[in-house]
Order: structure tokens, then C-alpha cells, then sequence
């Protein structure tokens, strides 16, 4: 069975969902789902009557992308299981291990940072806010987006993912001569059935599936497999992200959170459009003058600004629309499901804030999962673990990170509100620090707290490389013994003189005065 087979195949159980996600995109955002983006036609995009969908999808969108991937602080951290420690690993070089993966979390987010991911990843936040679906391939050149109009999906009763299907065209020129050679009377047969191919584009499908707990996928045109196009991956480490906003049991696509509140987007549009053409019908002028009057329409139409012409002020009408009151009840009902529209977006709860903090981040993401019903939970399982899973295995192959040993070494990916990055152990660990000093005294915090340890976990916490920052323990004894030294010193240079006062300094009344005083004021060895 060819990919482009299966694709038509898995189409029918798409159709459902991806009408639902064009209606709702007509409502907010018209240029983001369509119907079939296969083929351009360069018609005029539907407008709504109303800005307040779009508003809604951006702002959740810059929310939900503050809270997966925050530009300013680690959303992740990389631990040792505590069965490790004491066991096969020393506990005390656990405040050595912390220093390293921090400096490891800095180095994945540099390369996040220089990356195009978060333009790729934002594009996908709003296709899941409207459409309720994604897909996302992580390439060594970026990630890149696909709509749900691109690709099917298929998934076993526990609703993991089994088969991918996707579709896009490419420029002919781009494919192997020979296979273009070959599959010249294909593509004739397909032109003139006029529906696969547009001038010099051809549909390439690409197939990915499951296969003996890992994932294997080629590339297909013309029915026939792509020379080269051939991949694999490990299971927890795919570069395929298939992302749902809300999960449904038994359903291969989720569904979008505007489709929860479809109703109240059509009736805002309705009443939008029913109030801007009143609006302007009210608003447009109209003079009537009695037919039996001596005032002449002519004359009047032609008066310009403060003529004098004659004629009847009574023979003069305007016409007025008394829709007043509709008007009222109208725009308090927009009101209504504005606000409405505003609470499940969250587009009311935006907070002003100099630099996105790590409790910045913290209180958007409970705001998210508490508004959003464990939309964020979703989320982290399905985007942010296997996302950060497959960066660390690319830049590990390319040579950027360095090899972790996963036979004494098991890092573990905290990522969400479980845990926010190292942050949140910076703020406990101080919280720890202060609660001590608090209760039992400073004398007796820094008598059962080793503040070498304390400093290093700070540092490891903050993100901070103590490369020489931080004075070590030979530092720190070899800077307590010159100080000794020093005093020594000072202690003999002050007995020097209550020295030469004595009867044995007298060189009359002692022979070897001289050699005492200068071993007295001679320094001591080190």
C-alpha cells in the first residue's frame, strides 16, 4: 500500500475535524486553516465583522508560548535519580553534578535561542487555540509546521501515536532526474485527470509509522519511494510532534478551544454585522421636501454652505431611523459575549511586567491549567518532553553537548508546573536558608550548614558558571595560611624591641646578642 493510499484512506476520519476548524478560523483568524491549502486559489479570504476572535486566539497563543518555552529563564532541568546517589554515585558530588547540568540547560537554551523554533512552535499554538491539532517535524535546519490540512494522523486505543501520513508539494526539478524519467507517463495520466499537480509541482507524501518500538519513515511520488528519503528515530526521541489542544477518547485529532465557544463567536459576528449596517444606514442623510411646497429640491441639493434661497422651513423633512433602542439591546448583548469570549481566552487577566521572571511564569502557567482544565499538562506530555528529548539527542550527536552517561547517570526532564526549571530550586533553597537563619540563629546556620555546598547549589540554581567566580577549598587554605604567616610575623616584629631591652641583647654582657637578635627579626620559613 503506497503512502499516498493510506493518506486518502485516513482522510475520511479528518474531514469532520478540519471543516470545524475552518469555520472556526473564518471567526478569527481567516488566513490560518483552510480548506485545502494544496491548491492556492488567491480568492478573498472570509472577514468577520469582529475583532475580538482574533484578539482572544493571539493573546492565549502569547500566553501558552510564555509558558512552554519562556524567553528568559530555563523552563526545564536535568536531575539525578536519588537511588543513584550513595549508591553508585558519591552524595557529595551532587552539587558538582547540578553545576554541570546547569551549564548544560544554558547551553540548550542558547541554541533554542538562536534557532527559528519559537516562530515555528507559536505557529503551531494557533492552529491548536482554532483547529485543536498540529504537527511539528524537528529537522537539523529548524522546526518545521504542518497544518491539519497537510496531514493525517492514527492512533492506537490509547490513543498514542501509531501512523502519520503528510502532504505537500514540491517543484519537480527538486526530485532525482530518473525518477521524473520514469514516471513520465504517470505524471501525463495525472496531469490530465487534473487534480494532483499544479504546473511544475507534484505531491510528495511521507510516511511514518511505528516499527519494533522505534520510528522509521520514508518519502513517496508518483507511488514510487524517493531514493535517499529514508529516517528513523528512537521511540521517546521522535522528530514528529503530534500536538492536541483537548483530548477526546477514541479520536484521532483534538479539538480547539474556540470550537468550545463556537456559538457565542457566531453571535457576536451576527450581531457585529447587524449592528455596523444599521450603523450606517442610520448614519447616511436624507432631505425630504413636500411635493406641494414652494421650496425646490433642485435649489436646496445645489444650496451650498450658508446660502439664501426661499423657501419653507416646514416643507423640509429628514429622514431618521428610530432604531435607537434596537441598537441599545444589541451592543449590551455584544458586550456580553465579549466579555465572555474575554474570560475564556484570558485576554482579561494580562499582567505588566519589566522582564518575564521565573514566578512570572509560574503564575501564567497555573493560570493556564486552572482556566484551561489541564490544557498545560497535555501540553508539557505531548510537546515539551519529547521536544526537549530530541534537542538534547541532536545536539549530543552533533557534538555540541557533551555525552551523558545514562548507565551511572539518568537525567530526568522536569518540565511544567511540576517544576519550573531551576528556579523554582533557587527560591526553595533560599526559602530553606532563611527559614534556618529565622529560627535557630545565624550563629547556628553556619555551624550546620556548609556554605561551600550552599554556594555551589545557589550558583547551580541561578544558572551561574563559577568558573573562576568561586574561590575553592585550596584557594580558601592556601589564603588561611599566608594570613597565619602574616600574623607571625607581625607578632615577632612587635616583641622585636622588648627583645633588644633585655641584658641578653647587650652585646657587652652577651657574646652571641647579635646572632639572637638576627635570628629574633629573621622571618619564618615557610
Amino acid at each position: 500500500m503506497t503512502a499516498q493510499t493510506r493518506y486518502n484512506y485516513l482522510t475520511s476520519g479528518r474531514q469532520t475535524f478540519l471543516d470545524v476548524a475552518v469555520q472556526c478560523s473564518e471567526l478569527t483568524l481567516p488566513y490560518l486553516i483552510q480548506r485545502d491549502e494544496m491548491r492556492p486559489t488567491h480568492k478573498t479570504l472570509i472577514q468577520p465583522w469582529q475583532s475580538v476572535g482574533a484578539k482572544a486566539v493571539v493573546t492565549l497563543a502569547s500566553k501558552l508560548m510564555l509558558a512552554l518555552l519562556p524567553p528568559q529563564t530555563t523552563f526545564f532541568k536535568l536531575q539525578i535519580r536519588d537511588d543513584k546517589l550513595g549508591t553508585e554515585l558519591p552524595a557529595e558530588i551532587r552539587s558538582e553534578l547540578d553545576l554541570s547540568f546547569s551549564k548544560i540547560e544554558r547551553m540548550v537554551m542558547d541554541s533554542i535561542a538562536a534557532s527559528t523554533d519559537r516562530v515555528s512552535v507559536h505557529q503551531a499554538i494557533k492552529h491548536l487555540v482554532v483547529g485543536g491539532n498540529a504537527l511539528m517535524y524537528m529537522s537539523k535546519d529548524g522546526v518545521k509546521h504542518y497544518p491539519l490540512s497537510r496531514y493525517v494522523v492514527d492512533r492506537d486505543g490509547n490513543g498514542n501515536v501509531i501512523e502519520i501520513v503528510t502532504k505537500e508539494l514540491i517543484n519537480k526539478k527538486l526530485l532525482p532526474p530518473e525518477l521524473v524519467e520514469t514516471q513520465g507517463k504517470a505524471l501525463n495520466d495525472v496531469e490530465k485527470k487534473g487534480s494532483s499537480l499544479m504546473g511544475d509541482d507534484c505531491e510528495v507524501f511521507t510516511h511514518v509509522r511505528l516499527d519494533n518500538n522505534r520510528w522509521v519513515w520514508h518519502q513517496e511520488v508518483f507511488g514510487k519511494k524517493i531514493p535517499g528519503s529514508d529516517g528513523k528515530s528512537p521511540k521517546d526521541a521522535s522528530p514528529w510532534l503530534v500536538l492536541r489542544f483537548n483530548a477526546v477518547d477514541g479520536e484521532n485529532y483534538g479539538r480547539g478551544r474556540v470550537e468550545e465557544f463556537l456559538g457565542d463567536l457566531k453571535s457576536l459576528n451576527a450581531l457585529s454585522q447587524a449592528i455596523v449596517e444599521g450603523s450606517a444606514a442610520a448614519a447616511k442623510v436624507v432631505f425630504l421636501v413636500s411635493p406641494s411646497s414652494t421650496t425646490k429640491a433642485q435649489t436646496l441639493a445645489a444650496a451650498g454652505n450658508g446660502a439664501i434661497i426661499q423657501g419653507r422651513p416646514d416643507d423640509v423633512g429628514v429622514v431618521q431611523v428610530g432604531k435607537t433602542a434596537d441598537f441599545a439591546t444589541a451592543a449590551q448583548q455584544m458586550q456580553t459575549l465579549e466579555r465572555r469570549i474575554a474570560e475564556a481566552f484570558l485576554v482579561l487577566s494580562v499582567r505588566q511586567s519589566e522582564r518575564t521572571t521565573a514566578e512570572e511564569v509560574r503564575l501564567t502557567q497555573l493560570e493556564l491549567e486552572q482556566s484551561l482544565g489541564g490544557l498545560f499538562s497535555l501540553l508539557t506530555v505531548e510537546f515539551l518532553v519529547p521536544y526537549l528529548n530530541r534537542k538534547l539527542l541532536v545536539l549530543q550527536r552533533s557534538g555540541q553537548l557533551p555525552k551523558i552517561p545514562k548507565d551511572l547517570v539518568s537525567p530526568t526532564i522536569v518540565a511544567g508546573i511540576n517544576a519550573l526549571g531551576r528556579g523554582q530550586d533557587r527560591e526553595s533553597l533560599t526559602a530553606f536558608i532563611t527559614t534556618i537563619a529565622q529560627t535557630l540563629g545565624p550563629e547556628a546556620m553556619m555551624k550546620y550548614l556548609n556554605p561551600d555546598e550552599a554556594i555551589k547549589r545557589l550558583a547551580a540554581a541561578q544558572g551561574i558558571d563559577v568558573l573562576n567566580l568561586v574561590k575553592s577549598m585550596q584557594d580558601q587554605q592556601a589564603e588561611k595560611e599566608a594570613e597565619m604567616q602574616q600574623q607571625q610575623e607581625m607578632m615577632m616584629m612587635q616583641q622585636a624591641p622588648q627583645l633588644l631591652k633585655t641584658p641578653m641583647a647587650d652585646p657587652t654582657k652577651n657574646p652571641n646578642a647579635e646572632e639572637m637578635i638576627s635570628e629574633a627579626l629573621a622571618p619564618p620559613e615557610s
